[in-house]
């Protein structure tokens, strides 16, 4: 690359601190809106920009990316999940993609260990009778919950955050199941006393609580369907912290408002903003705006990453977070 600073486009609103570092180092123009890009207005910054800093919100499919100028050389991902962007459209016009593995992981565990506490406990029910002016006093049988130790918390996903979770689930008295492409290393599986599944159905059948922790993939596209959501036990509670696209969320509501499942917390949906009516008037389901990993260290954990990528791809480098398509 030439001595000028490369033309960085950001899609979105970062932290302040982010912003100005990006100034610092690049030719960086800002969203001052924080307002999503339309499907022109990110044909036209692909047609002038060298580097696209993106975020979840943007819809970079073959259509899109074939507009890229010629000068875009990398569009960099502020977030681990770059399904929304065609890696391999991106690829065949010689456009590295990254992302932010490992920042966002223990921020995520955390919240998801929070929504299995929520659900299994009507942590949100109590707090709205509470708030309701509608609490007449301690009764011995009223809004009881589900008892975590001893029960069976069955992992789909077993990377980072998987295995953090796996790790304050075992805090909490849970015995460790997991389904994966492939079982953990042999030191981790001891550590966690996890017990590994090569069929997601078998496990499925066996647990008290499931939780979704693997990545958005066409391979995983409703990976819990309809048939296999049903081979889940009444008492089963399902979190998810992932995607809403892994899960059918059509028969999940289902299931939930017919009782034959225990409950849900979920911080992703399916078509994210909008949400499944029926999920919003249950009483058995915790519902959050996709807030996993939204704390004020791990967004700028993540703007770091996001310059570093950059960085390293303007001194001529591979950049440390390069997100390689399936098929290479």
């Amino acid at each position: 690359m030439a001595s000028r600073k490369p033309k960085v486009i950001v899609t979105r609103k970062l932290p302040d601190a982010v912003e100005t570092r990006m100034r610092e180092l690049f030719d960086a123009e800002l969203n001052l809106d924080d307002a999503p890009m339309s499907p022109d207005a990110l044909a036209a910054a692909l047609g002038r920009a060298d580097v696209l800093a993106t975020t979840i919100t943007d819809r970079l499919d073959e259509g899109v990316i074939s507009q890229a100028g010629p000068r875009l050389k990398l569009i960099a991902n502020f977030g681990v999940g770059v399904d929304h962007i065609d890696l391999a459209a991106a690829h065949s016009r010689g456009i590295f993609v990254t992302n932010t593995p490992g920042v966002l992981t223990e921020d995520t565990a955390d919240l998801t260990m929070g929504l299995i506490l929520a659900s299994t406990r009507r942590v949100v029910e109590g707090a709205a009778v509470l708030q309701a002016g509608e609490f007449r006093g301690w009764n011995p049988t009223w809004m009881l919950g589900r008892r975590l130790r001893g029960k069976r918390l069955g992992i789909v996903g077993m990377g980072r955050i998987g295995q953090a979770l796996a790790r304050r689930a075992r805090a909490f008295g849970l015995a460790i199941h997991y389904h994966n492409r492939k079982p953990v290393s042999s030191v981790i599986s001891e550590e966690l006393e996890a017990t590994y599944w090569e069929s997601l159905d078998q496990m499925l059948a066996r647990m008290d609580i499931v939780s979704v922790n693997c990545p958005h993939t066409p391979g995983t596209y409703h990976l819990l369907s309809a048939r296999r959501l049903r081979l889940l036990q009444p008492h089963a509670f399902i979190v998810n912290t992932a995607r809403g696209e892994i899960i059918d969320e059509a028969a999940l509501a289902g299931m939930l408002e017919r009782n034959e499942i225990a409950g849900a917390g979920l911080d992703v949906f399916e078509h994210e903003p909008s949400v499944n009516p029926k999920l919003l008037k249950l009483k058995n389901v915790v519902l959050l705006p996709h807030m996993s990993s939204a704390t004020i260290e791990t967004r700028l954990e993540m703007g770091d990453k996001v310059v570093i990528n950059i960085r390293t791809w303007m001194d001529g480098h591979k950049p440390p977070d390069r997100v390689i398509p399936e098929f290479l």
